[in-house]
């Protein structure tokens, strides 16, 4: 996939998959695979346009929102749907543009859209003024089709950024997962930690969770981890360390199942599968350490996988 700045338009033109995308679940997938379709029906390019999401202020939890990807993990996402073009803009580049300006001079100007696909939730331009039915207004004049996508719904509920965020808050995972169309994961750098777990016979990796990042529910999960190209189950915890009163930045501390080595400094992908339980507080570190055996062997469990 190339990302595009403007200037030369593509040859053949393009069909555009137009939205946020910022989870880049089930029914955006339904918007970029009918571009992607319809593009290679045309002999066009096919095209997503989307703002970066952390530019992106008017949406969310208290008015920020909050990342269930970030830019790259999208930008992974898009090629592995077969996007070819990318033009991916700040928010505050276009936040004053009109609606109809933003059809001819970036649909038209630096995409040479043929085609749009969006939601029917889509709004554009200053003040969010522009709607799909003026998106097709404006598509009619500047010759442009308009094809809008109905929303998806799965087992009885609407598919949407706004439930998916509610489910990682509240530690449905597995809902999320679900509505997601994958396995809803964090990538982060692993930091150097105090190494008390080490002396347990529990050594962890520790991963700081950024501002921004949606937070999940603070508790143990099952997950997996690619370590050297090799999948590897883990017991998670997210949170603050309340027991040891150790760290008032949440962090993802992850006790890798049958595996040692030294992965400081790399970046490290952790899947969240399912939810085991909320972080709590214990009396003592010798509970602490008892809580930590009982969910390693619920994590086994859960994977099917005899300790070594």
């Amino acid at each position: 996939m190339k990302e595009i700045s403007g200037g030369i338009k593509p040859e053949n033109g393009t069909v555009c998959a137009l939205g946020l995308f910022d989870g880049v679940h089930r029914g955006h997938r339904l918007v970029i695979n009918t571009a992607v379709s319809l593009a290679k029906e045309l002999g066009a390019q096919s095209a997503v346009f989307t703002f970066k999401t952390n530019t992106v202020t008017s949406k969310g939890h208290d008015g920020r929102l909050e990342m269930i990807l970030s830019d790259e993990e999208k930008r992974r996402h898009f090629g592995d749907l077969g996007v070819e073009l990318l033009y991916s803009p700040s928010f505050e580049e276009l936040k004053d543009m009109s609606a109809e300006a933003f059809v001819r001079d970036i649909l038209v100007g630096v995409l040479g859209c043929r085609a749009v696909v969006c939601g029917d939730d889509f709004r554009f331009g200053k003040g969010a003024e522009g709607d799909c039915s003026s998106l097709e207004l404006y598509g009619r004049i500047y010759g442009i089709e308009v094809i809008v996508c109905d929303k998806l719904s799965y087992k009885g509920e609407e598919v949407s950024s706004t439930m998916i965020r509610e489910c990682i808050r509240t530690g449905k995972i597995e809902k999320a997962n679900e509505m997601l169309g994958y396995i809803f994961s964090l990538k982060l750098e692993v930091e150097h930690g105090r190494e008390l777990g080490r002396t347990w016979n529990f050594p962890t990796m520790n991963q700081t969770i950024p501002r921004g990042q949606i937070m999940p529910k603070f508790g143990v999960y099952a997950t997996r981890v690619t370590v050297g190209g090799e999948e590897k189950f883990g017991v998670t915890n997210i949170g603050v360390k309340p027991t040891l009163k150790a760290h008032d930045a949440p962090l993802a501390e992850t006790f890798i199942l049958d595996f040692e080595g030294d992965l400081y400094g790399q970046k490290i992908e952790i899947m969240l599968d399912k939810f085991i339980r909320p972080e709590k507080g214990f009396d003592s570190i010798d509970e602490l350490r008892a809580q930590i055996a009982k969910d390693t062997d619920k994590v086994r469990r859960f994977y099917g996988v005899d300790e070594r």
